[in-house]
């Protein structure tokens, strides 16, 4: 039987994560303009931005999908024509929509239109219906089983692709339709503004005791009663493939480069290994290892095998895993060994990295010969994107990445 190659979707905040998305493997990307996106907060896209990121991608022979996703209120549809009309011409190999008052206009860009895991699509006939319409591809509600989603493959239209979420955080509320963040911040998550109220920190009071807090559950300072585990299933390739998923999706817009390029490059090898001979397909515990290195919560494989328990959630802490630190990339590569970084997080000469490339390896570099672009000696290197010149002793190349351990 013929395998049929999953496209590895992969998120893009800003032209930086775009670019590093492409060299660290991934097949497309999603990006969001300035409006109608549901991460309002992400650095995202002005036009000319858009515009060298998808000549950038297209030099590669990658993807560009657009997201405009958000539900839309009346003061929101009427400004989408105008956007359309700013983007139509820029060459966006697809656009993701969940409402169907944007579905329509999109129409008129002529592109294949993608349906947002916004709309929660959870059965074959709403998938059906989609496609009637003219949609392209599916990215399926986040609640589905991996048989669930089998079903839905079997009874739709061979030419209907599905998409998933296969890595990153993981929402409390149906498919994302939550209104706790509107409520409590008056910041609207279905226009992409969420809050996350889910990480809140969350006491009981009885209403006859004002002032009376009680513990829920777990710790006696509180709990994170929403705080759901972060979605992994790097181990389960094969599996993602045999229930008829197109195009496997990472979450995280918001997300560093570094988290890009770590969870890109990992899902990367395991898809090709999987290709490589499907049968004998085995885990390769360096994966696990690798995209542990990258800020996360707790893994779950969420609803794939089965409603989530208590296990699928964290009740003490919303707080990330950091095990390694973010501190440089690779701007421009100079001769005899040199190249010119830009610091992320703070350094210092002697310093241990490690250097990530974009081929999914990494070597060991002792931070001996730090300089600054006049030439001159640096002892530590404290500024946010402070520019630096490096003596590498193994070849690097743009948009290589240097990490090091988070001291305990």
């Amino acid at each position: 039987m013929r395998i049929k190659k999953p496209e590895l979707v992969a998120p893009a905040g800003d032209l930086e994560k775009l670019k590093v998305a492409v060299v660290y493997g991934a097949d497309s990307v999603y990006i969001g303009g300035k409006e109608f996106g549901l991460r309002k907060y992400a650095g995202n896209f002005d036009f000319e931005e858009m515009k060298e990121g998808i000549e950038f991608a297209h030099k590669h022979g990658k993807k560009v999908y657009l997201t405009a996703n958000i539900f839309a209120r009346n003061e929101d549809i009427k400004k989408v024509d105008e956007f359309f009309d700013s983007i139509k011409d820029l060459g966006f190999d697809g656009i993701i929509v969940s409402d169907l008052g944007i579905f329509k206009k999109a129409e008129r860009l002529g592109i294949p239109i993608h349906i947002s895991t916004q709309a929660n699509t959870t059965n074959f006939e709403s998938a059906r219906f989609w496609y009637e319409l003219g949609a392209k591809r599916i990215v399926l509600a986040r609640e589905l089983s991996l048989e669930e989603i089998k079903e839905i493959r079997q009874n739709i239209p061979s030419e209907l692709e599905l998409e998933a979420f296969v890595h990153g955080a993981v929402c409390i509320s149906y498919s994302g339709r939550c209104f706790l963040s509107a409520y409590m911040t008056y910041r609207d998550a279905n226009r992409g503004e969420c809050a996350h109220p889910c990480r809140y920190k969350y006491y009981i009071m009885e209403e006859k005791r004002p002032g009376q807090y009680f513990e829920v559950f777990e710790d006696v300072d509180g709990t994170y009663i929403f705080n759901s585990k972060d979605l992994c299933m790097v181990e389960h390739i094969d599996k993602l493939v045999e229930a008829g998923i197109d195009a496997f999706k990472i979450e995280g817009r918001m997300k560093s480069s570094f988290y890009v390029g770590t969870v890109v490059s990992v899902y990367r090898k395991a898809i090709d290994r999987y290709l490589q001979d499907p049968e004998h397909f085995e885990v390769d515990p360096q994966w696990i290892e690798e995209i542990a290195k990258c800020s996360h919560r707790s893994y779950t494989t969420n609803f794939y095998f089965g409603k989530p328990s208590h296990n699928d959630y964290k009740f003490d802490s919303s707080k990330y895993i950091r095990e390694y630190e973010f501190i440089g990339i690779v701007k421009e590569v100079l001769e005899d060994g040199w190249a010119v970084v830009e610091q992320r997080n703070r350094f210092f000469r002697g310093d241990v990295a490690e250097v990530m490339l974009p081929d999914g390896t990494y070597f060991v570099q002792k931070l001996d010969n730090i300089f600054d672009l006049e030439g001159n000696p640096l002892d530590v290197v404290p500024h946010a994107q402070q520019l630096t010149k490096i003596k590498f002793d193994k070849p690097v190349v743009e948009f290589a990445m240097l990490r090091k351990k988070v001291e305990e």
